[in-house]
């Protein structure tokens, strides 16, 4: 059984495992976003990449949920980026580095799981993201009406970060200086990936593709790719999504090798180095941003599209006679940076 969170100190440190958490999701979400061919998987291009911009959003509201406490945000650190495949931080899910297919689909249906009606708070070792929110939630309010809300919400509010809307989403980084921001923070997150009130396909967010739809949480849109179909109104979890047909092109996927090593091949590993170079600068660029340089933010999320061109030159560098080689998110310390 996990244990409360009733100080500071324990808010702070189940923030910064938000933070962790959050992060984890990025490398396996840009990984299958990589190896899809856009004009033969639009569907799924869309769809992906709003998960995961989405993702990004969860990231900062992390990050300000810590920094309205007082905490500090850390992501320039070698713990951020412990090698594929690995758990979830905290829980019991595993994550692993994967061309976009059925294994991958899985996997990100077990990631974005709705939690059951009636499951505990767990601050740890957490089966669901939402029993990990809650527990989070139960100690801010706790900590609330121990110390009062002034004492709690200590943090410096110009190190808020506000960004959005995005070009995938209706979801925004809001700022945090109170109870009421945080919870709805918290909400934010849990929905987009879950869904609202637990058992419901739609987010509560408006889908900005297609004006005459409502958004879809992210384990409904995972759903929609593995059967094929589009969710619309009047659709529940029970019914499944009864909309109009996604087509998927299998041959539209780069094979890249499933969790990628420092290849033998130098010219490989020199690709290899260089996305690694430039994925590690960019936690610094956001670790910046979430510790006083909030602007920074834009230029963290362009620099993430950035990375495409790299990792896609890595995608038409042939492993072995079956697979592509892909980015192994190894972290580079500072002083090693080009």
């Amino acid at each position: 059984m996990s244990q409360r969170i009733e100080t500071l100190d324990d808010l702070h440190r189940h923030l910064q495992w938000a933070i962790e958490l959050e992060h984890a999701t990025l490398p396996p979400y840009l990984c299958a976003l990589y190896s899809l061919d856009p004009a033969r998987n639009p569907d799924a291009v869309e769809l992906v990449s709003s998960v995961f911009v989405e993702e990004m959003i969860h990231l900062s509201l992390a990050a300000n949920l810590l920094n309205a406490v007082g905490g500090e945000p850390r992501l320039d650190y070698p713990g951020m980026l412990p090698s594929y495949p690995r758990r979830l931080p905290h829980g019991q899910v595993e994550l692993s580095l994967l061309s976009f297919g059925p294994e991958a689909l899985e996997m990100f249906l077990r990631l974005e799981k709705p939690e059951a009606p009636g499951s505990p708070a767990e601050s740890d070792h957490y089966e669901t993201i939402g029993q990990f929110y809650d527990a989070i939630e139960e100690g801010l309010r706790y900590l609330c009406e121990t110390l009062g809300e002034e004492k709690v919400f200590s943090g410096d509010p110009a190190r808020q970060v506000t960004a959005g809307p995005f070009q995938h989403t209706g979801g925004t980084a809001q700022p945090i200086t109170d109870l009421t921001s945080a919870l709805a923070a918290l909400d934010e997150i849990v929905e987009q990936g879950e869904g609202t009130s637990r058992g419901e396909v739609w987010d509560g967010d408006h889908d900005i593709f297609h004006p005459d739809r409502d958004e879809v949480a992210h384990y409904f849109r995972f759903l929609e790719l593995k059967l094929g179909r589009r969710y619309q109104r009047g659709d529940t979890p029970q019914s499944g999504p009864t909309g109009e047909p996604i087509t998927l092109d299998p041959a539209g996927v780069s094979p890249m090798q499933p969790n990628p090593h420092r290849s033998d091949n130098a010219h490989i590993r020199a690709a290899q180095e260089e996305f690694d170079d430039s994925y590690c600068t960019l936690l610094y660029v956001l670790e910046q941003a979430f510790t006083g340089e909030p602007t920074l933010i834009r230029d963290s999320v362009r620099a993430m599209y950035g990375l495409k061109a790299e990792a896609l030159k890595l995608m038409q560098l042939s492993e072995d006679d079956r697979t592509v080689a892909g980015p192994t998110f190894l972290y580079v310390d500072p002083e090693q940076r080009r």
